[in-house]
Formats: structure tokens, C-alpha cells, sequence
């Protein structure tokens, strides 16, 4: 795995991204960041409280430019937040320096995850229980356009990280 770089984590909030993250790094025995966490860590502020004072435009702009901060390290997972591929070309920029993975849920199970953690997620908070579901629905729509650039797609909700990560040798490898 001479040629390998980074393999960036995408999806939709609630994905697991980070968790597969964590597993994915460890099973390669690579590095692992969370973008979000880095978010967080530069500006000693929590998303939520990103999107309160700040926006989302101020949100994605910093969010851009960490992205592009990654761009030097090697051997690292990188589990994006759930809009970053959508924002500006930064789908672009983790296609030209890594290996993209899409881990794909539906928006029934999208929404059984999310409601549970509702108050942490500035875009959703505010969306009724019953109304998540579609929110959910529309907003995958916009957004698999994106993730769907992915080199590999895989099932959110039943992750083998032993077949992630022979796809992985695999691409790196070919």
C-alpha cells in the first residue's frame, strides 16, 4: 500500500462515519480525524454553537479550509461532516488527494438514528419528529449527486470493516 494517502468517510449526518472512522483507521493501522472534532478544536466552539453565532456559511468556510489543511497528510481516515462534500469543489479536492467512501443509509433509517440525537444537530433541531423523515428524503436527494462520486459505496448499516478494508488494498493496490 506504497501509494496510499487518505480515504475520506461521507454521508449523510448519522451515518456513522466517525465510528466507522475509528474502525477503518485501526484496521489499517493508519491515522484518524474527524473533521468536526477539528472544527471544534480551532475554533473552541461546538457546531452548535458554530451555527448560533457564526452561520452555516462560516460553518462551511472553515470547514473548507481544514479540508484543504489535510491535504499534506498520508495515511489517514478522514470522516467528513455530512454537507462538506457538497460545499464548494471540496468533493473534487477528496477525489484528486484520496479514496472516497459513501457509507449510504435510507432516509427511514436516517431518521430512526437521528431523532435520537436531534439537539446536537444544528440542521435538524428544529424539525418536528414526524417532519425529520421527509427533511431527510430531500435532503439525501440534493446531496446524492455527491456522494454518489464515491469510489466505493457501502451499506451504512451493516459495515464488514474486513471487506472495507480488502476494497481498500484493492484501490490502493491497482
Amino acid at each position: 500500500m506504497e501509494r496510499a494517502d487518505k480515504i475520506y468517510l461521507i454521508g449523510f449526518m448519522g451515518s456513522g462515519k466517525s465510528t466507522a472512522g475509528k474502525k477503518l483507521a485501526a484496521g489499517l493501522d493508519w491515522d484518524f480525524i474527524d473533521l468536526d472534532k477539528r472544527i471544534e478544536q480551532e475554533t473552541g466552539l461546538t457546531i452548535p454553537e458554530i451555527f448560533l453565532r457564526y452561520g452555516e456559511q462560516y460553518f462551511r468556510e472553515t470547514e473548507t479550509r481544514l479540508l484543504r489543511e489535510l491535504e499534506p497528510v498520508s495515511r489517514t481516515v478522514v470522516s467528513t461532516g455530512g454537507g462538506a462534500p457538497c460545499s464548494g469543489d471540496n468533493m473534487d479536492f477528496m477525489l484528486g488527494t484520496g479514496l472516497a467512501i459513501y457509507l449510504k443509509l435510507t432516509p427511514r433509517q436516517l431518521s430512526v438514528r437521528l431523532s435520537e440525537s436531534k439537539g446536537e444537530r444544528p440542521l435538524i433541531k428544529n424539525i418536528s419528529k414526524e417532519k425529520l423523515p421527509d427533511y431527510i428524503s430531500e435532503k439525501l436527494s440534493q446531496r446524492e449527486k455527491y456522494y454518489s462520486r464515491a469510489a466505493i459505496t457501502v451499506d451504512g448499516t451493516y459495515t464488514d470493516f474486513e471487506t472495507i478494508i480488502s476494497l481498500v488494498k484493492k484501490h490502493f493496490n491497482s
